[in-house]
């Protein structure tokens, strides 16, 4: 594995929290890939709960989800954010890819990594994802029975919404062309030796786009969330990923699920359809869906305007009272 070469410095977004402590840390997933993670713990204990944070999609962990460890730290938790595969600081070639089964196990090597920590409770570990890693957080409870609380953020299953998507409006024939196109694309990326990327949020948003894509805009492009290792706020992801997003459905399994689950959806977000139907497919008086009132997708980043809007409380709660 390709030793990674980390900066030292603080280049968050979010402001840093000096009653907690704070290093870099790495560590490996079962294919081989080093991944790079902040790590944030509280500055008094010895043992602590520990929590995992990803997202959102094609985000790095300088951004919500470093925030959202940060935070929790403070409450009493040792958390890692992590970069996932091919993206930020961690390894893997090439760069810019997304796959739902390697990114589901780098949640699953992230509680690896914790569960061998002497300063972490090994019974008693969550996981946080936003946005399209809400999703892939709810995949990896699928199969991972170590993780006792899955809190999944303003979540998006990108399987379905690269597949069908936005509100389910493909046809087949709409399908069909789209692989065509992305099988296209990969016999010139073959022949030009490198991979295109999709485009992360454009610098001005024509008015052909939805109107979500203004809300991505503002904070991706601008002071409030641009980071120059986000994906979102530059090149984005290798075009050719959602390939395997289209043919490998999420959640197939998440009825199983017998750990407890948290969904946090905005009441104005255009995603909230996805955690509405994702809610519908758990089991178990241990799940929750909470509608965040007058929030919007983004608001559920950094708490938008007022920074007012992340129901930290109530995450905390939940996972307290779960592990």
């Amino acid at each position: 594995m390709t030793k990674l070469n980390l900066t030292q410095e603080w280049d968050k977004v979010y402001p840093r929290n000096e009653k907690v402590n704070h290093k870099k840390v790495t560590f490996h997933n079962r294919f081989g890939i080093e991944l790079a993670a902040d790590m944030f713990w509280p500055k008094e204990g010895s043992k602590f709960p520990a929590i995992a944070c990803a997202g959102a999609f094609g985000a790095v962990k300088e951004q919500h989800s470093g925030l959202y460890a940060q935070e929790m730290a403070s409450r009493g938790f040792l958390t890692i954010a992590f970069d996932p595969s091919f993206t930020g600081e961690s390894g893997g070639e090439p760069r810019c890819v997304a796959s739902p089964d390697i990114n589901t196990e780098d949640f699953q090597a992230a509680v690896d990594f914790l569960s061998v920590q002497d300063n972490v409770d090994s019974n008693k570990i969550s996981i946080i994802g936003i946005c399209g890693w809400g999703g892939i957080a709810l995949n990896a409870a699928s199969i991972d029975t170590r993780i006792k609380a899955t809190v999944c953020i303003t979540s998006y299953n990108m399987s379905r919404v690269n597949h069908n998507g936005y509100y389910d409006s493909n046809d087949e024939d709409a399908i069909y062309k789209m692989k065509e196109a992305l099988n296209a694309q990969r016999i010139e990326d073959y022949r030009n030796g490198k991979y295109k990327l999709a485009g992360g949020v454009p610098e001005i948003v024509p008015e052909s786009m939805p109107q979500f894509f203004n809300m991505y805009h503002d904070y991706y492009k601008t002071k409030r969330g641009y980071h120059p290792r986000s994906l979102n706020s530059n090149g984005g992801w290798n075009l050719t990923s959602a390939l395997s997003f289209i043919n490998t459905p999420q959640h197939v399994f998440a009825g199983e699920i017998r750990n407890a689950v948290l969904l946090v959806h905005g009441e104005n977000a255009h995603s909230r359809y996805f955690s509405e139907d994702m809610f519908k497919l758990l089991k178990g008086d241990n799940k929750e869906l909470l509608i965040v009132p007058n929030a919007d997708h983004c608001d559920l980043y950094d708490g938008g305007v007022n920074r007012d809007k992340i129901p930290f409380d109530k995450i905390e709660e939940f996972i307290r009272k779960t592990i």
